[in-house]
């Protein structure tokens, strides 16, 4: 259940793929998943992708602080999945990782979606442990993440 900081004042905005926010924390996330995973393991999200304009990016401020980030990707019509999902370090275990995260299932459930998928990796047990409390199920790999034995996916249905 979301227990937020007294006085913390949690906003989610929504903000174009390139909103320096959103690259500084995108920026934050690749440094902790490269600390824990090779280069090669890391299945990021390219900014230049010209079809990134049908995706949804969300950044979360704690104050005036931008605390974390996420990403919605439509997969089909009823399917989104969320990307590049990260709070900063100081704001962890404070409930922005839980705000975040319903604004954006909130945000799937407008676009008509029916579900929304994630992958995450297997030495990210925090990560696992936040989806699977918010309802998440663990499903078979799916897409680019098929093979990869690294790979942790999950779905909820909204």
């Amino acid at each position: 259940m979301f227990t937020p900081i007294p006085g913390m004042n949690l906003s989610c905005h929504i903000v174009d793929a390139r909103h320096p926010h959103l690259t500084e924390l995108i920026g934050k996330l690749d440094a902790d998943l490269l600390s824990r995973y090779e280069a090669s393991a890391i299945h990021g999200l390219d900014l230049s992708d010209p079809h990134i304009d049908r995706m949804l990016f969300a950044v979360i401020y704690a104050g005036d602080q931008p605390a974390g980030c996420g990403a919605l990707r439509p997969i089909d019509a009823e399917t989104s999945e969320l990307k590049r999902f990260f709070v900063d370090a100081p704001f962890r275990r404070k409930g922005v990782a839980g705000t975040l995260l319903r604004f954006l299932e909130e945000a799937a459930s407008e676009r008509g979606c029916r579900s929304v998928r994630l992958q995450t990796g297997v030495k990210q047990p925090e990560a696992i442990a936040l989806y699977a409390k918010h309802g998440y199920l663990r499903i078979n790999n799916f897409g680019p993440y098929a093979d990869d034995p690294l790979s942790v996916c999950m779905e909820k249905s909204m």
